[in-house]
């Protein structure tokens, strides 16, 4: 509880004692375990800052998670563009950008940009069609309004097979569980970094300064104050951070309930290692029904003129070679790779799960410290406020509306924090869009280009 001890006592720096006397050392390990080298781990001074437990967890989590992701894609990426190499050699090279812009897009889209994932997988397969068109009918002329024709009539003519339907399907809900999921994490750290920033009103300062000092005045120097009596005006100073939560409680439980489909069905690591086989498997089935589908589509968008200029005069073959295997063992992104996702899967969860009831059990972790307040074991034995005896009001419900009538701290319930409230709404918003995540549900986050939020159905 060291660092709910520094958090409160950072809260109430201009009486409580000096912070920095805190025990830290068990936080930074925990950062080690998580993969920080020795000299990236943050200090003392740092760890200790207000709000700073939950804030590092989920820093250290967000750059794990973003670290595995990111690398996952450069190495799907990296291995497309070998095997592609390999497989269809210049015809390739000279296209690689169409398959290049697919895999920028991916990025973008988990960073945070308004990508809209279905229709930017339509305009990699159109695009995919115009290129390989031209390259299987090099022999004619073919002017840009003559591809743009043939993209109107991809879903009719499916010159790819049902590998587009199928990628559309296995690739957007995992991609929108990955991004929703961190996403989250950065609220979440955002929210409670504000919320650590709340100043104490001069009540609480004053009750907190009673109980701590004034029974020097008695010369009581060794009287720890009673646990009741620490919780009471740990209850009113914290009151507002108290009312978070409700719907904290639900956004903890909708991060939960994604990771369960990060390591179940929307496994985005199950989707990216197979992309490049599905995706030449799309390119055999154009290649091998090429004719039907040329005399379609000149039905539909016009015979094309000769160039005057033969495919071998061109440079290019009049097939490609044949399938390739998909992915050896060595090539793997990772050699650890699932083991890796499922430990920070499970690191996660765990860590979550300790965060549930943060807000409304912050005065008890506080008053539970030896060095604050007398165990409830010796309640005739402590510092009641007043003299050495047992405390005897009735400690308080946490929350705001509860604080009415605190005998320690004077709470006005009819004003409650600005902040806080805005803090709640961030909350409901978020835990909306990880229960639409959930059920393989996009809701775009806001981008600097755009204003608005659109919902896609997938």
């Amino acid at each position: 509880m060291s660092a709910v001890f520094a958090v409160l006592c950072a809260l109430l720096a201009p009486v409580a004692a000096d912070p920095h006397a805190v025990n830290c050392s068990q936080v930074k390990d925990a950062f080690t375990d998580l993969g920080y080298s020795p000299a990236s781990v943050p200090t003392e001074e740092t760890i200790c800052a207000p709000g700073s437990h939950f804030q590092w967890t989920v820093k250290a989590v967000f750059h794990a998670l973003t670290e595995f992701f990111l690398e996952l894609l450069e190495n799907t990426e990296r291995s497309l563009n070998e095997m592609f190499l390999r497989t269809y050699g210049k015809p390739y090279l000279q296209n690689a950008e169409v398959f290049q812009g697919l895999f920028a897009e991916l990025k973008r889209y988990y960073a945070g940009g308004n990508v809209n994932l279905e229709e930017m997988l339509n305009d990699f397969w159109v695009r995919l069609l115009e290129r390989m068109f031209q390259l299987l009918n090099s022999q004619y002329l073919i002017t840009e309004d003559y591809l743009e024709c043939i993209g109107k009539y991809v879903e009719q003519l499916k010159p790819f097979g049902d590998v587009p339907k199928k990628l559309k399907s296995q690739v957007t809900r995992p991609f929108i569980a990955a991004r929703t999921f961190v996403q989250g994490l950065v609220v979440g750290r955002e929210v409670a970094n504000r919320v650590s920033k709340v100043t104490m009103s001069s009540a609480c300062v004053s009750g907190f300064t009673k109980m701590l000092y004034c029974s020097y005045c008695q010369g009581l120097f060794t009287l720890k104050p009673c646990n009741n009596y620490c919780l009471n005006v740990m209850k009113g100073c914290l009151a507002n951070q108290a009312d978070l939560d409700p719907e904290w409680s639900k956004y903890i439980d909708a991060m939960l309930l994604l990771t369960e489909r990060l390591e179940g069905p929307f496994n985005i690591e199950s989707v990216m290692e197979p992309i490049d086989v599905k995706i030449s498997e799309a390119i055999m089935n154009m290649q091998e029904n090429s004719m039907q589908l040329s005399y379609q589509v000149f039905q539909g968008c016009g015979q094309l003129e000769p160039s005057g200029m033969s495919r071998s005069a061109r440079g290019v073959s009049d097939t490609f070679s044949g399938r390739f295997s998909p992915y050896n063992p060595e090539e793997l992104p990772t050699a650890a790779a699932a083991s890796r996702l499922d430990r920070l899967v499970t690191d996660v969860k765990e860590k979550l799960k300790k965060f549930r009831k943060f807000w409304s059990s912050l005065p008890e972790a506080f008053c539970q410290e030896e060095h604050v307040a007398a165990a409830e074991s010796t309640e005739d034995d402590c510092w009641n406020g007043h003299d050495k005896g047992r405390y005897v009001p009735e400690v308080l419900k946490d929350g705001l509306t509860n604080q009415v009538n605190n005998p320690e701290v004077g709470v006005d319930i009819s004003r409650p924090d600005t902040l806080i409230r805005q803090q709640i709404m961030a909350l409901k918003v978020m835990t909306n869009k990880l229960k639409n995540a959930y059920d393989g549900n996009d809701i775009y986050f806001q981008d600097s280009s755009k204003s608005r939020c659109v919902l896609i159905m997938v």
